[in-house]
């Protein structure tokens, strides 16, 4: 990553992905949140590691993006935390994120949050950071330049600005590269935060580590712009459940119009036509497909 804040969308399916890829975005995300309901359970941590390694697979193919997933809060312990990191690259995932909740977790939006111990915390994220080092390793890259390993913090909502800041820390000094502040309330404290992660050491060459904000609607955080964020030094911003809701406020007010006037005449305009739907797949049925590599 380089100075410019990276805009990244969700995708809850590969076919998402691949329409972020064609509107020219250059990264995709994975949210446990979006995940987690298009299966039907809320996102307290239900779904099991395959059932993302399988997501991450699909988009990551059909988008051809680099994809940054969230790990919730590791699926288990140490060894799992391992796991996770290992299964995660191997599908097709160039970067996770940890959480430092108790299980059942929350959405980091919502009120009644509780962390895990700090040493607890630190412990499974230099697990995933050994893990990380030695993906890169086994796959010929650089360390510290392919795999990215991603501390989100829930502390601000629990604990305030300055234990977040300092678990933040604890987590840089532990291995992560990234770090991502949950539930911030105010551009103030979004600013505050990166200020005060400007003094460590890390890869971000603006000082300290990359900092990632999460611009979710109808939550904590204020709507605030690219370009804000931007100017306050975070490298990314992730839209987990944008997609979502509006595909889902769509298939809700379809269904009441289909219901109620017995077709589909009056929603065809709304609709992605047959030749809209193939462009985007690359596939003309005329010839043959060939899966990505």
């Amino acid at each position: 990553m380089d100075s410019a804040c990276v805009q990244i969308p969700g995708a809850f399916n590969a076919l998402v992905g691949a329409a972020a890829r064609k509107a020219g975005f250059g990264a995709c995300y994975i949210s446990g949140g979006a995940t987690s309901v298009c299966t039907g359970v809320p996102d307290i941590g239900f779904l099991s590691l395959e059932q993302f390694c399988r997501l991450i697979r699909e988009v990551s193919l059909a988008s051809q993006l680099p994809v940054i997933a969230d790990a919730d809060t590791g699926f288990g312990e140490e060894q799992m935390v391992r796991r996770t990191v290992i299964e995660y690259a191997q599908a097709g995932a160039c970067a996770l994120h940890i959480e430092d909740q108790v299980f059942p977790k929350r959405c980091g939006h919502l009120d009644g949050k509780e962390l895990i111990g700090l040493d607890h915390a630190v412990e499974k994220i230099r697990w995933a950071a050994q893990a990380a080092r030695e993906v890169d390793q086994a796959n010929g890259v650089q360390a510290g330049t392919g795999f990215l390993v991603c501390a989100r913090t829930d502390a601000a909502g629990v604990e305030g600005l300055d234990a977040a800041v300092s678990r933040a820390t604890a987590y840089v000094d532990a291995g992560a590269q990234m770090i991502f502040p949950e539930g911030l309330r105010t551009a103030d404290d979004f600013a505050a935060f990166a200020q005060r992660m400007r003094p460590l050491d890390g890869p971000d060459p603006r000082g300290g580590p990359y900092l990632l904000a999460n611009m979710t609607e109808f939550g904590k955080t204020p709507m605030l712009t690219l370009d804000q964020f931007e100017q306050m030094g975070y490298a990314c911003v992730i839209y987990p459940v944008t997609m979502l809701r509006i595909a889902m406020g769509a298939v809700t007010r379809a269904l009441g119009s289909l219901k109620q006037e017995g077709g589909v005449e009056n929603l065809l305009g709304q609709m992605q036509s047959r030749d809209e739907l193939y462009g985007l797949m690359q596939y003309a049925p005329s010839e043959d497909w060939k899966y990505p590599i």
